[in-house]
């Protein structure tokens, strides 16, 4: 090796050099390299040349989707070796949402993770007395933004204000076999609760509750496989009209009643084609009057108008978690705005679809993208 004069170094030149040479070569290596990173594209439902009706939006896996960290806490953090304290998931059952605040329930966590998009805050729903919940499966919320939890250990459903205080419960062990779903009308002043029953119980029904008095009023549906009657009741949701839509998950069809229980009408069959069920599990009603079911087995939801006929399907069954990729979706919600709001329990996220005549930063879950979480 030669020096600037052209003559051989030294070894004691080369002692000292060394360590400069491997300092230079380190400094080269992280140096940025200019790289091309591809632009994701959006992924629209139905898929091109079809007209799109809706767009993935994003994925929530925990607190951290909602959180932002500002520059002063980020650089108080580097400082100090503060750790950032976030939730994920561990197993989410259902969805809801109202005015840009979703509420998840994980039965795992034993609570119901709320994020209040807006605020860009984040918290837990039946953590602490009163009001603590053994294990949370259903939710639902009225106009007013009342959070009603359907609480399987106790047989309770429990209610808290849109901020999470808690405010009652009514029901109990006495009233359910196996309390899974609820529904609540726009005045919160009655509640449907679906008891799913078993093998050996004949309890499968909706139990109405009146919310005032906490007195059961009457049930929708008795044991059987006729019109009207309910095998496996999975999930309940009211229509802007008032017609009670049940997920009959036995029959393997979904069933329209008055809120009297006078049915009304049906759809589905059993099947892999679709339009069919397989393993039905969570419905939402769309201010549209239009159904979203979903199902385990197709890894997808389906909507349907009100005349039955089948609209569009969204997702697809996967093993590999992405945009729209399902291995055991559950609950499901349409919000004031037209979103849609998909629980997998299986990859621990809830997936959300936003209307393509809605633009990112519109409706009440804009503000979620006004301020993304850096």
């Amino acid at each position: 090796m030669k020096n600037t004069n052209g003559a051989d170094y030294t070894p004691r030149q080369l002692f000292l050099l060394t360590p400069m040479l491997i300092l230079t070569a380190l400094l080269a290596s992280c140096a940025p390299v200019e790289t091309k990173v591809e632009p994701v594209m959006d992924l629209y439902f139905p898929a091109p040349p079809d007209p799109a009706r809706f767009v993935f939006e994003r994925s929530v896996v925990g607190s951290a989707d909602l959180l932002v960290e500002d520059e002063d806490s980020r650089m108080r953090r580097l400082l100090t070796g503060e750790l950032t304290t976030t939730m994920a998931f561990s197993k989410p059952f259902d969805v809801t949402a109202c005015q840009g605040t979703m509420y998840v329930s994980d039965t795992v966590r034993r609570s119901v993770f709320a994020f209040d998009a807006p605020h860009k805050h984040f918290f837990l729903i039946g953590d602490r007395e009163p009001g603590l919940l053994a294990k949370p499966l259903g939710l639902a919320v009225d106009a007013a933004c009342r959070l009603y939890v359907a609480d399987a250990t106790r047989g309770a459903i429990v209610v808290y204000e849109q901020d999470g205080s808690y405010v009652k419960s009514i029901g109990g062990t006495q009233y359910f076999d196996r309390l899974s779903h609820l529904a609540v009308n726009p005045e919160g002043s009655r509640v449907f609760a679906v008891d799913t029953g078993g093998v050996n119980s004949e309890n499968h029904h909706i139990r109405v509750f009146d919310l005032e008095s906490g007195d059961h009023l009457y049930d929708i549906g008795t044991r059987g496989s006729e019109p009207g009657q309910l095998n496996l009741p999975r999930d309940v949701s009211l229509a802007p009209d008032g017609s009670v839509y049940v997920v009959d998950g036995g029959n393997f069809r979904v069933q329209v009643f008055s809120q009297e229980g006078e049915f009304q009408r049906e759809f589905g069959t059993n099947g892999r084609q679709l339009g069919q069920f397989a393993r039905p599990k969570g419905i939402a009603v769309g201010a549209d009057n239009n159904s979203y079911v979903s199902d385990a087995s197709h890894g997808n939801f389906q909507i349907f108008d009100q005349q039955n006929a089948l609209l569009l399907f969204v997702g697809t069954r996967s093993e590999r978690n992405d945009r729209a990729r399902y291995m055991l979706p559950a609950g499901l919600h349409v919000d004031e705005d037209g979103r849609v709001y998909m629980v997998d329990q299986f990859f621990k996220k809830v997936d959300i679809f936003r209307p393509v005549n809605l633009d990112e930063n519109q409706g009440y879950l804009g503000s979620w993208v006004m301020n993304p979480a850096q």
